[in-house]
C-alpha cells in the first residue's frame, strides 16, 4: 500500500501554477527547462560485441535486440556465446546500464532499457549501445530511459530510422540530432522517483499475477488428472474415447453468421483487417460454432489449439468442432484440452494416419482414450479453475490501468504539463 500512498500523493503535489513558458524547438516548455541535442549529452555510446550465435543454453549469456523492449529487457529467450569463445569484458553487462537498440524493424528500432541485473552475468551484443550520459545535465540513467520511451523522443526516432519495415536501423550521426527537454537535476529524479513508484505498483502486480497462473498450473495438473479430489467427491474415474463425450458438429449450411476467430484468449469476432484478408474464401468449408462447443485446430503447426465459444458464427474448416454430450461438462472439458497430456495425444494419434499425416481430425480424435469423472465433479473443478481465471484477469485489468496511468504521467511529467513541488 505505500507504494499507491505515495503515488496519490504525488498526483496531489502535481502543479504549474507558477510556472511560465517559453518556446523551443519542441514547443512550448517550463522557462527553466533545457532543449539539448544528444550529442551535448552524451559521454559515451558503445556497441557491445560481434557474438556468434549458439544453440547451447548454457554458457555466457548474450542480451540481443529482442531482449529488449520498451523500457524493460526480457529474458524469457535467451541466447549463449558458443563453448571456449572469449568475450570482451568491456561488453560485461553492469546493473544500471542503458541499453539502446541500433538494429530492429522500423517498429522496434530504437528501443531502451536498463540492465537491471536480470541475469547474474551477461554480455550485449553489436546492435546494442550502451549509453554514458553527463551527469551535469542528466540526473541518472532512470530518468534518461523514461524521456527515450517517451511520446516525443520516439517520435523523433521513428523520423531518422532508416531501411525497411523489416530491417531498418539508427545510425550515430542521426542520433546525435534527437532534441530532449531536460528540467534541473533536482526536477529529474522527482519525475523518476515517482514513475519508479508506478514501475514498482506495475511488478508487483505482475509477480501477483504469475503466483496466481502458477497455482492454476498446479491446480491443473491435480484436479485434472484426478491426482488430487474436491471434498465430497470420491466416485472412481473412468476410462472413456473422447468419442463417447464429444459429437462433431459437421453443420455446413448456415446464413449471415459472423466470421470467427479461434485464439489463446478465446473465440472472438475477426477484426476488419482478417475479414478483408479472408473475404475471397469459399465460405462453404467453414464450420459452425455454437456456444458450448470447442474448437481445436487440427494442422500441426497450431496443432491443439482450442477454445471454448460463447458466440454463434463461423470459423476457419482448420478447427474441428465438437459438443460436449449430457456426460460432460463443457467448461471442465475446455480447460481438458489444454493439459499438455491430451495436446501429445491429439499429436500422437495424427501421426498414425495414412492420408492425411498433418490432420488429427474427429475420427482420430474420438478414438482417444482419458479417464474422467462423473459430470457432477467436471463441474465443481471447473468453477474452481474459472475462479482462478477470474482472480487472474482481475489483476491483469489493474496492471493495465497502472500503465495508462504511468503513461499519462510521462505525458504531463516528461513536457512540463505538470510539474512536482520540490
Amino acid at each position: 500500500m505505500c507504494i499507491f500512498n505515495d503515488i496519490i500523493l504525488t498526483y496531489n503535489q502535481m502543479n504549474n501554477n507558477n510556472t511560465i513558458y517559453k518556446d523551443s524547438l519542441l514547443g512550448k516548455i517550463p522557462g527553466d527547462w533545457e532543449v539539448k541535442k544528444f550529442k551535448e549529452i552524451l559521454i559515451e555510446g558503445k556497441l557491445g560485441g560481434n557474438y556468434e550465435n549458439a544453440e547451447a543454453n548454457t554458457g555466457i549469456p548474450v542480451i540481443k535486440m529482442g531482449n529488449l523492449d520498451r523500457g524493460v529487457i526480457k529474458i524469457e529467450k535467451i541466447q549463449y556465446l558458443p563453448e571456449d569463445e572469449e568475450f570482451n569484458k568491456e561488453d560485461v553487462l553492469k546493473e544500471g546500464d542503458l541499453l539502446f537498440n541500433t538494429r530492429n524493424t522500423l517498429e522496434l528500432v530504437g528501443k531502451v532499457a536498463i540492465w537491471k541485473n536480470e541475469l547474474p552475468f551477461a554480455v550485449y551484443n553489436s546492435n546494442l549501445m550502451r549509453m554514458k550520459f553527463d551527469d551535469k545535465y542528466v540526473a541518472s540513467n532512470w530518468f534518461i530511459n523514461y524521456a527515450f520511451n517517451s511520446h516525443p523522443i520516439l517520435s523523433q526516432l521513428k523520423g531518422i530510422a532508416t531501411g525497411t519495415t523489416s530491417v531498418a536501423a539508427i545510425y550515430g550521426r542521426d542520433l546525435d540530432t534527437i532534441k530532449f527537454v531536460l528540467p534541473s537535476i533536482p526536477e529529474q529524479k522527482a519525475i523518476a522517483h515517482i514513475l519508479g513508484l508506478m514501475d514498482s505498483a506495475i511488478n508487483t502486480n505482475n509477480q501477483l499475477i504469475a503466483k496466481k497462473e502458477l497455482q492454476k498450473k498446479w491446480l491443473m495438473q491435480n484436479l485434472l488428472t484426478g491426482k488430487k479430489r474436491l471434498k465430497g467427491f470420491q466416485l472412481e474415474w473412468k476410462e472413456y474415447h473422447l468419442g463417447e463425450m464429444f459429437s462433431e458438429r459437421n453443420e455446413t449450411r448456415f446464413l449471415n453468421l459472423p466470421l470467427l476467430s479461434v485464439g489463446t484468449i478465446g473465440i472472438y469476432y475477426q477484426s476488419d483487417s482478417i475479414k478483408k484478408d479472408t473475404s475471397n474464401d469459399d465460405k462453404s468449408k467453414y464450420k459452425k460454432i455454437c456456444p458450448g462447443d470447442i474448437g481445436y485446430n487440427t494442422m500441426r503447426m497450431w496443432q491443439g489449439r482450442s477454445a471454448l465459444s460463447s458466440l454463434e458464427g463461423i470459423v476457419s474448416p482448420a478447427y474441428t468442432i465438437v459438443t460436449p454430450k449430457e456426460n460432460a461438462d463443457s467448461l471442465f472439458s475446455s480447460y481438458l484440452f489444454k493439459t499438455p497430456k491430451l495436446m501429445n495425444l491429439f499429436w500422437r494419434n495424427s501421426q498414425g494416419l495414412v492420408d492425411d499425416t498433418l490432420n488429427c481430425k474427429f475420427k482420430d480424435f474420438s478414438i482417444v482414450k482419458i479417464h474422467m469423472p462423473k459430470k457432477e465433479e467436471q463441474t465443481a473443478i471447473a468453477k474452481v479453475l474459472q475462479s482462478t481465471d477470474k482472480e487472474i484477469q482481475l489483476f491483469k485489468t489493474k496492471t493495465e490501468k497502472l500503465r495508462e496511468q504511468k503513461k499519462g504521467l510521462m505525458q504531463v511529467l516528461l513536457t512540463g504539463k505538470k510539474r512536482l513541488r520540490i
